[in-house]
């Protein structure tokens, strides 16, 4: 049985995150206490429609695993992650290389060094040294990453034969780059495609990242390329394309469940949900995202097509 936490719920666990806490860290290395098998899991979403498709396939591998399961949803990283380490969230997915600058900012301060890199087995290091002392449980990632991208339009391509970003860095092509305004600061965005690319960045145009009008502006050529994310299900629509980032510029967000240990950090847990992760790509993301996003399908129903299709429901 799978329920999903009202508004109410929601709000209460707002209240509660302020005052509660997982393991002190004043005691980090010193989590000692066996990993937990609750039967009842609270699997969180971050609200958006990756996070709700990723809770929904980890609802449905955990209750063929014997399991039940309830949802809540909180949109806010400040709120669920304290609300993880205190055991009203159970299980959530989450991204490694965010999640370990996140969690290092929280640590160490906002101005400390970035911990998050485009090596996964540093990253994923880095990651459990931090999740570790607060009763958090990293599994292992899969092969599916929701990374920071870059789309051109499909003719465009065409015509200048670009497959790769290092293919538009060696046209010498001038770009007007549609994406935040904190691109132009950002080592992955600007500064890293003229340093790593060589690509001739002419200015940045403060559209967003993925939104509509920034897509739009490629789309018509007012911009030649946008930032957006490998799982964008709409590039289609605007008749965009990624380019490969061949030079492993961007950080390796590659999706990771993360569990309470105290909870949810048994064998038990972690095979169901490994499960996912021989089956599970970037692509089956972006066309998962679509189905709901453009589709107007239920998240719940494409998650459970989906898992059916890969033979791991029953």
């Amino acid at each position: 049985m799978r329920v999903r936490t009202s508004l109410a719920g929601v709000l209460a666990l707002a209240a509660l995150a302020g005052c509660s806490t997982g393991p002190s860290l004043e005691n980090q290395g010193a989590v000692t206490a066996p990993p937990g098998d609750s039967r009842h899991l609270t699997v969180g979403s971050a609200g958006f429609t990756e996070s709700d498709l990723l809770a929904q396939m980890y609802a449905l591998l955990l209750n063929q695993a014997g399991y039940k399961t309830s949802f809540l949803t909180v949109a806010n990283r400040e709120l669920y992650e304290p609300a993880l380490e205190s055991g009203q969230i159970d299980v959530v997915p989450e991204y490694a290389a965010t999640f370990a600058d996140w969690l290092n900012a929280k640590t160490n301060g906002a101005d400390a060094p970035p911990v998050g890199s485009p090596d996964l087995d540093a990253t994923m290091k880095a990651l459990r040294r931090l999740a570790t002392p607060r009763g958090l449980t990293v599994l292992p990632p899969g092969r599916a990453v929701d990374q920071n991208a870059f789309a051109v339009t499909t003719a465009y391509a065409r015509e200048h034969r670009l497959r790769t970003l290092s293919d538009l860095g060696a046209s010498g092509l001038k770009v007007r780059l549609a994406a935040g305004d904190e691109c132009v600061q950002r080592p992955y965005c600007e500064p890293g495609l003229k340093k790593v690319y060589g690509i001739d960045i002419t200015a940045v145009d403060p559209k967003g990242v993925g939104t509509t009008p920034a897509k739009r502006a490629v789309q018509n050529g007012q911009d030649q390329m946008v930032l957006t994310t490998t799982t964008d299900a709409t590039l289609d629509e605007f008749g965009l394309v990624l380019l490969a980032d061949d030079k492993h510029l961007q950080n390796a967000d590659y999706v990771v469940p993360v569990v309470n240990r105290s909870r949810a950090g048994s064998s038990g847990v972690t095979k169901a949900l490994g499960k996912l992760n021989d089956v599970l790509t970037t692509a089956d993301l972006a066309s998962m995202n679509q189905q709901v996003d453009s589709w107007r399908r239920l998240a719940e129903d494409v998650a459970r097509t989906y898992l059916e299709d890969k033979g791991l429901l029953k």
